[in-house]
């Protein structure tokens, strides 16, 4: 019996098949996912998938929405861009290709934000044509089955993935040999747990013959995350309010609303750097910091809050007050969201 015969008998009993995103065989609903599960796991994406389609029900209407609206609904997910490139995608395949998605590879891959592996996962799971994935779940199972040695993020490394990816995927069934490579990534052929013994395909994997399957994909050396240390402005009015600066289209926490920001950390520094923001003689009070880790750095923010019974705002910056007890949130990067709902400073007192 072939490995994909294998695989395809082995989901027929045990795969998923009722994930909010496998109904109706829809190219929105799978593009979506797709894009929502990069870098993200299934049980984190349900509840903002869930929330995101009751918005946006279809690629019309994600097109239409202000960017705002779209970054409110993904706040909390990460990797902003995605968020700006889902909504390009959408527009798009609105105004070039009348609301349906291209249905060859190369028109899919011509969009926004989707590369090889996501169309493949539109052709096969929405279209019902032969498409090709190689995610993270399926890279992990393909490189224990073969026992591939090249590190993990290597051009040898997808190279030779990609070539065992096209050689076993079928010409039937593309779209549930798909889900299953996923689903068998995500239940059997776990990270540190691999349960080898009940895998429909242990016998012909390499990794297992060799006795050590969880030292599969094999880890690219581990570099060090530089610290980055910045600070945050905390402007708040008589009222509680706070001032929010929209960052820029580009770069970390791209087209949210955050705190002023600051590469200073001395206040003399952060003083004359922010005085064009202030009335004259603020006073600035040092409060708490906190962190967060990125895939490439780690993020330290020291704050620092002032009141001010008035403001006149810089006409080039893009701002806005925010009462997070009576307004609806603006799209917030998560840290900065949490930070105020946990209230950690007396609102209105200098």
């Amino acid at each position: 019996m072939e490995f994909s015969d294998k695989v395809l008998r082995w989901f027929d009993a045990h795969g998923r098949k009722h994930l909010p995103w496998q109904a109706g065989k829809d190219a929105y609903r799978v593009w979506l996912s797709e894009i929502m599960l990069q870098q993200t796991q299934v049980t984190t994406v349900i509840p903002y998938f869930l929330r995101f389609i009751d918005r946006f029900p279809d690629v019309k209407a994600l097109a239409a929405a202000p960017i705002d609206q779209v970054l409110q609904h993904w706040a909390g997910l990460g990797y902003y861009a995605r968020a700006h490139r889902l909504h390009a995608c959408a527009q798009q395949v609105v105004n070039q290709h009348a609301g349906k998605f291209p249905e060859d590879l190369n028109g899919l891959m011509a969009l926004p934000g989707v590369g090889r592996s996501t169309a493949g996962a539109i052709l096969a799971l929405a279209m019902e044509h032969r498409g090709v994935i190689l995610d993270g779940n399926v890279k992990r199972v393909l490189a224990r089955y073969a026992a591939i040695d090249h590190p993990t993020g290597s051009s040898a490394f997808e190279r030779e993935l990609w070539d065992r990816a096209e050689t076993l995927t079928p010409w039937v069934r593309a779209g549930d040999y798909a889900q299953a490579m996923m689903d068998l990534g995500a239940t059997l052929c776990k990270r540190h747990t691999p349960q080898c013994l009940i895998c429909p395909v242990m016998e012909a994997c390499k990794a297992r013959a060799e006795g050590a399957p969880a030292d599969y994909p094999k880890a690219a050396r581990s570099k060090k995350l530089p610290y980055v240390e910045r600070s945050g402005l905390v402007i708040l009015d008589a009222e509680g309010r706070v001032l929010l600066e929209r960052r820029p289209p580009l770069g970390l926490w791209a087209g949210l609303y955050s705190f002023p920001e600051s590469e200073f950390t001395q206040e003399m520094d952060i003083h004359n750097a922010w005085q064009a923001w202030l009335p004259h003689n603020t006073s600035m009070q040092k409060m708490d910091y906190f962190e967060h880790t990125f895939s490439h750095y780690r993020l330290r923010m020291n704050l620092w809050k002032v009141v001010v019974q008035s403001l006149t705002l810089i006409a080039d910056k893009d701002c806005l007050w925010y009462d997070f007890r009576s307004q609806e949130a603006p799209g917030m990067p998560a840290p900065i969201s949490r930070y105020l709902q946990q209230g950690a400073w007396p609102l209105g007192k200098k």
